[in-house]
């Protein structure tokens, strides 16, 4: 999914509206109660930030919840696909610092837990990390390559799993190193 309506990007830069992507995503279809009890937050919270992620599209309505009382949510499209595109820059870049801080805590999250998992998973999971020399053109060529790599994976991503399967979060990065070797900070 390419946003390129600056609202619609806005409306992603919420650390909530994530976590309810993502809680559809892993899940299904859920009520704004049941997203409330997985997140640890309030029904009417949750139910806020899904209409406000259904004005701009990434939720649609799934009918009645068990007790026909309640609205259930499900994806209009697969979270793992959003890539803003130009516009509203510190928007934008809120949005891209929103999303590289929930992933690095996830990895970090994942930590004391990975010691329990069973061998097969311990084996495909974990960090990795490289300082590579690249030119400009060598690093769009490894992302978009990287990016292929996983394709088949992120269509998948929005159907139901299968016996051994799992949701896994893939993270990519790509930053380059400051000339002076020092990191800049200041975007602090």
């Amino acid at each position: 999914m390419q946003l390129t309506d600056p609202k619609a990007i806005r409306a992603l830069s919420h650390p909530l509206r994530l976590d309810l992507l993502e809680a559809l995503a892993v899940t299904g279809p859920a009520t704004a109660a049941e997203c409330g009890r997985r997140l640890g937050v309030s029904q009417a919270s949750c139910s806020f930030h899904l209409r406000q992620l259904a004005r701009y599209g990434f939720v649609d309505d799934a009918g009645p919840g068990d007790d026909r009382r309640e609205r259930r949510w499900r994806l209009r499209a697969t979270p793992t696909t959003i890539q803003p595109a130009a516009g509203n820059d510190a928007v934008r870049r809120h949005l891209e610092r929103l999303v590289i801080e929930r992933e690095a805590q996830a990895a970090i999250d994942y930590l004391p837990r990975r010691d329990a998992e069973d061998a097969r998973w311990r084996a495909g999971t974990g960090g990795m990390a490289a300082l590579l020399l690249l030119d400009a053109a060598e690093a769009a060529e490894l992302k978009r390559a990287w990016r292929a790599l996983l394709e088949p994976y992120i269509a998948r991503a929005a159907t139901d799993p299968e016996p051994g399967q799992r949701h896994v979060r893939y993270f990519m990065t790509a930053t380059p190193a400051s000339p002076t070797g020092e990191d800049d900070d200041t975007d602090h």
